[in-house]
This record gives C-alpha cells, structure tokens and sequence, in this order.
C-alpha cells in the first residue's frame, strides 16, 4: 500500500524481450541463474513469448556461482540447431559472471544460432562489444529516448560527471519527478491523499510518460528494442534504437496486491 515502484520490475523486462525477438518462426531456448530471480525471469518470458508465434525449444538453469557454462551451451545448442528458421539463446542473468561470453566463444553461428539477452549498465554493455547485432530489449540507454526531460538529463550529466546518465540515474531521476508530481498533484504530503493522487498518475519521466497503476502501483513504461552497434570511441556498446516498446504493447501482469 506505502510503495511505488518506478524502476521497471522482472516481469517488464522478460516480456519485452520476448516482444523484441518474438515472432512467427523463431525458435527460443532459455539460459538462466537457478533462483525466483531466473526462473520468474523465464516464466514471464515464456508466457509472452507464447503470444508472438515463437516456439520455445529448451530451458537451462544454472547455479549462479557458474563459470563454465560448456555443457549448459552445448545442451542449448543440441535442442536448437536443427531448428528450422532464425534460433535464438535469451539469456536473462545478474551478477559478475558473463555468459553471453563463454557462449559465444563456442562459435553458436556454425549453427546459424543467435544470441540476446536485455540491456544492462555501462561497464557490463563492454562485454557487448563482441556481439555486434545482437538483439534484446532495455530499460534505458541514454541515447534512445528523445524528450525535453531526457535531453536536459543527458546535457547535465555529462556536464557535471563527464559522463552520460547510467540505467540507474535515469530510475532514481524517474522516482524524483514522481514525488514532485504526487506532492503538487496531492496539495499535500499526507500519506493517504498522497496515496490517493498517486494511484493511476501520470507523471514524465527521462523515459516518457509513466503511469503508476492503481491494482499494485507499478509503473507502466516503455521499454525499449536494441540491436548491438560497436563504436570503437566508447567503452561500451551502444544500444542502437530498433523500436520502442510502448505501455501497450506489452501486456505485464499483476503479481502483487497492493
């Protein structure tokens, strides 16, 4: 009931990946850590993906203390190379470990199979930088969304930090114009008619418009179709824009009661 929750939550983001690369006559296996945070990732995953006509081939959990990821690799890649169509290995992983790296070293287009896998802050987008074309779907990447809020984010931040805004400042900003637009809205900081104008507001964000939902006070919110560009004057790789991903087109799920 006291929470709202800006930052896009597990079910935003398997389902707009599964937007992103979804459609009919793709096949998908799964590569994920082996707790609620994978398996919920995937089960979110798979349901959405089920709507885009993709067919799901194979699932792999590991334990997230994994470094080797050989035999989890070569079962996804068992379960796909026969596979009519484009193959795909989505990867939805967190923490130190890269797997999209030990994947791809075992040459997966001999194959024809793709890798993806969603966006990420800057230092880990490095590790992207050896998969030009690769697809997936992000939360933010500081380049994609063209608004005023944006643009004076972007503007600043590069000005005070010599750098342009993370994944996270774009979150913690988005929370900040939440609680200026509830305040001004509510003509009051008490709880419950904070509370009150707060559930369904619309408020703007770097990201565009969000709308805090009244069943479970997430925030509805686009997201954001990338493909893999390298630019050899960044550390990281870019985020090329292939589409946005609005509230509509992603049907996310009420999990928790408010």
């Amino acid at each position: 009931r006291y929470i709202f929750r800006t930052g896009r939550n597990s079910s935003q983001d398997a389902i707009s990946n599964a937007v992103a690369i979804g459609k009919q006559g793709v096949t998908v296996a799964t590569l994920a850590q082996d707790y609620a945070f994978g398996r919920d990732g995937v089960a979110a995953f798979k349901e959405a993906l089920a709507k885009t006509g993709a067919t799901l081939a194979a699932e792999e959990y590991v334990p997230t203390s994994t470094t080797d990821f050989t035999a989890a690799g070569q079962r996804l890649f068992d379960a796909l190379k026969d596979k009519p169509g484009r193959k795909i290995i989505w990867v939805i992983w967190a923490g130190a470990t890269n797997p999209l790296a030990g994947l791809q070293d075992m040459d997966p287009k001999r194959y024809g199979i793709e890798l993806s896998t969603g966006g990420n802050i800057l230092p880990a987008l490095a590790a992207y930088k050896q998969l030009p074309g690769m697809e997936g779907a992000t939360y933010y990447y500081y380049d994609i969304p063209k608004n005023p809020v944006n643009e004076w984010l972007v503007t600043e931040h590069q000005k005070r930090f010599n750098a342009p805004p993370d994944f996270f400042t774009a979150g913690g900003f988005s929370a900040a114009m939440a609680v200026v637009a509830a305040v001004t809205k509510a003509k009051s900081t008490d709880t419950e008619k904070l509370i009150s104008a707060m559930e369904g507001m619309e408020f703007d964000t770097p990201k565009g418009k969000m709308i805090f939902r009244k069943e479970d006070h997430q925030a509805l919110q686009s997201m954001y179709h990338f493909k893999v560009k390298v630019d050899p004057n960044l550390a990281w790789a870019v985020n090329e824009p292939v589409r946005e991903l609005k509230i509509e087109d992603m049907d996310i799920p009420i999990r928790n009661k408010r």
